[in-house]
């Protein structure tokens, strides 16, 4: 568990890179959060701090952009 919570942290980071662009914030939505709070949860489970924090920080740079954008872009 503790390797697939890494990968889909580091394919939501990925992704995020992609949606920081304007326009792009739609992004977040459909490929960002669902695999990071998947990996989340996966890393909790695995109790591995490193998984953890990476899909906690990969999802705290995604809300705070969608913020930004209004939700939306």
């Amino acid at each position: 568990m503790r390797t697939l919570s890494l990968i889909l942290g580091i394919l939501a980071a990925l992704g995020l890179l992609l949606g920081l662009l304007p326009l792009f914030g739609w992004l977040n939505w459909l490929v960002v959060l669902p695999p990071a709070l998947l990996g989340l949860i996966l890393g909790v489970l695995a109790r591995d701090r490193g998984a953890t924090t990476l899909n906690v920080v990969v999802i705290a740079l995604a809300a705070l952009r969608l913020m930004l954008g209004g939700g939306v872009l």
